[in-house]
C-alpha cells in the first residue's frame, strides 16, 4: 500500500501511468463477447443475400454468386473478431416469393442482415423488416439505390437500418445493437427500496426484469460472507490505493464483505444488475456499509452497480456496457456557465472506466462525503479524454451529449470523485435540465451507437447540450 503518497502524487499519477499501462485498442469494444453481464449465448445474426432476376444496376454482367462468395469470406472473417456473434443462412433471394421460404428462419434469430447486390430489391427489404426483427441493411458502394428506403421505412415503424460504406468491419458497431436488444431481454435488476420507474413499461419495451430485493436478504448475505474473502478484497482495495485517508482498515473490510453480499444474492437470482437506496437506509442505520467500494467493483468487472436505488441510471450502464463493455460513472452535475464548464462528482466511480481488462485509474480511499462515513473511492480521471453523458428516461427517451474532461478536481466540497468537462453550451443544459439529477459518464463518444440503437428500440435521443 503506497499510504506515503501525498495528494500531489495522486494528481500526477495518470499523467505518470499513460504511457505505460495497456489500454483497450480503438476496435476492442465491439469484439468482447459481453462481460461478467453475457450469459455466453450466442448472438444469432441470419445473413442474407438479395439481387433480382437480371441485374441491370451496378452492370448487367454482374456474377451475383462470385459477388456472394466475396461477401460470405468476408463475414467469416469478422466473424472471428466477435465472438459472441453467430452468422447463419447465407441464402441468396432474387424474388418476393423468396422471402416466405426463409421467413420460418426467422423465428430464433436476434437480427437480420441483408446485403443488396443489386437494385431493385426494395419489396424483399421491406418484407424482411416486416417480420418485426431488428434489420440491417449492409448497401456498399454501386450495388444499388435501395438503401434510399429506409428513412421511409424507420417512419413506418419498423425496425430496421443502413450501413452505406466500403468498409466491411463498419458492420462491426452495426450489429452491435443486436448484441445490445439479446442482452437488455435477457437481464435482471435487482432493486432495494425502489424508486419511482415504470417497470411495466421497461419490462415491455426493453425486455428488462426488475425485481425487488427483500432488505433482509441483503443483510443475511452479509452475515454469511466470508471474512477471510472479505479480507483478501480488502487488502486489494488498500493494497492498490495511491492514499488512505479517512477510512479505517475495519471499514473497508465491512465494505468488501458487502461488496460479496451484493454478488451472492445477484448470483442466486441470476441478475446482472443492482441498485440500492444507499443513502436512506445507511442513515437509518439499516445497511452495516456503505455498498460504494462493491458498486465500483461490480461496474469495473463487466456487471451493474447503481446508486440511490436508480433504476434509469441502472437501465442506462446496462445499454452502455451492452453496447460498448463501457462501465457508467453516475454523477450529481455541477454547472459552470462563467467558465463554459459541467462538474461531475459522486463517491462512486469504476476505477477501470475502460471496462473489463483496461487500465485501471489511480485512487485513493475516502470516506463518503456527506456524513465522512464508510469506504468510497475517489478516482482520478484522465484529463483530455472524451466522455458521453447519457440517461435513458423510462424506456423511450435518451438523454445525451458529449464533452472533453479538463481537470479532475480535488477539493473537499463536493463529493469524492470529480471531473470537469468542457461542453458546446453549458447554459443551454441548464434552462432545459429535466428528468430528475442523475446522469452517467462514460469514456468516449458513444452518440454514433446511441443513434443506431435508438432506430430499434424506438426511443427518443434528445442532445441535452
Amino acid at each position: 500500500m503506497s499510504e506515503r503518497l501525498n495528494r500531489r502524487t495522486f494528481i500526477q499519477g495518470s499523467a505518470a501511468t499513460a504511457g505505460i499501462l495497456p489500454v483497450l485498442g480503438a476496435g476492442a469494444a465491439p469484439l468482447v463477447a459481453g462481460s461478467a453481464t453475457s450469459t455466453g449465448a450466442p448472438i444469432r445474426v441470419k445473413k442474407l443475400y438479395l439481387a433480382k432476376p437480371v441485374p441491370t444496376w451496378p452492370t448487367p454482367h454482374l456474377n451475383v454468386e462470385e459477388e456472394r462468395q466475396k461477401l460470405e469470406g468476408t463475414l467469416a472473417g469478422l466473424a472471428r473478431e466477435m465472438r459472441d456473434v453467430v452468422f447463419e443462412g447465407g441464402e441468396l433471394l432474387r424474388v418476393i416469393d423468396d422471402v416466405p421460404k426463409v421467413r420460418g428462419s426467422l423465428a430464433e434469430v436476434d437480427g437480420i442482415l441483408i446485403f443488396n447486390l443489386t437494385s431493385g430489391v426494395g419489396n424483399m427489404i421491406r418484407a424482411l423488416a416486416e417480420s418485426g426483427k431488428p434489420t440491417l441493411l449492409f448497401s456498399q458502394p454501386y450495388s444499388g439505390h435501395d438503401w434510399s428506403m429506409i428513412a421511409d421505412l424507420q417512419d413506418a415503424g419498423l425496425r430496421i437500418d443502413v450501413i452505406a460504406s466500403s468498409n466491411y468491419r463498419d458492420l462491426l458497431p452495426g450489429i452491435r445493437p443486436f448484441r445490445t436488444i439479446r442482452r437488455l431481454a435477457e437481464s435482471k435488476i435487482l432493486v432495494l427500496r425502489k424508486t419511482g420507474t415504470d417497470e411495466a413499461a421497461v419490462s415491455e419495451r426493453l425486455g428488462v426484469k426488475i425485481v425487488p430485493l427483500q432488505h433482509q436478504r441483503i443483510i443475511d448475505a452479509y452475515e454469511k460472507a466470508d471474512l477471510k474473502e472479505a479480507e483478501t478484497e480488502a487488502k486489494r482495495w488498500i493494497d492498490n490505493a495511491a492514499k488512505i485517508v479517512e477510512p479505517s482498515r475495519d471499514e473497508i473490510v465491512r465494505s468488501a464483505r458487502f461488496y460479496l453480499a451484493m454478488k451472492r444474492v445477484m448470483a442466486e437470482e441470476a441478475a446482472q444488475a443492482i441498485t440500492i437506496n444507499c443513502l436512506g437506509l445507511f442513515y437509518a442505520g439499516q445497511l452495516p456499509a456503505y455498498p460504494c467500494l462493491g458498486f465500483s467493483r461490480l461496474n469495473s468487472s463487466g456487471q451493474v452497480g447503481a446508486c440511490e436505488g436508480d433504476v434509469e441510471s441502472t437501465l442506462t450502464m446496462l445499454v452502455f456496457q451492452y453496447m460498448g463493455g463501457k462501465p457508467g460513472f453516475i454523477t450529481d452535475p455541477v454547472i459552470d456557465t462563467g467558465k463554459g464548464t459541467v462538474i461531475h462528482a459522486h463517491c462512486v466511480a469504476p476505477v477501470s472506466m475502460e471496462g473489463v481488462g483496461g487500465r485501471e485509474e489511480p485512487y485513493v480511499l475516502r470516506s463518503h462525503m456527506e456524513d465522512d462515513k464508510g469506504a468510497v473511492v475517489q478516482v482520478k480521471m484522465r484529463v483530455g479524454q472524451t466522455i458521453t453523458m447519457a440517461k435513458l428516461v423510462g424506456s423511450d427517451m435518451m438523454l445525451l451529449s458529449t464533452g472533453e474532461i479538463i481537470d479532475t478536481p480535488v477539493s473537499e466540497r463536493g463529493c469524492r470523485t470529480q471531473i470537469t468537462t468542457r461542453v458546446k453550451d453549458p447554459r443551454k443544459l441548464l434552462e432545459q435540465y429535466r428528468h430528475g439529477l442523475h446522469r452517467v459518464i462514460f469514456y468516449g463518444d458513444h452518440t454514433g451507437d446511441v443513434e443506431r440503437l435508438s432506430k430499434f428500440l424506438k426511443f427518443k435521443v434528445v442532445y441535452e447540450v
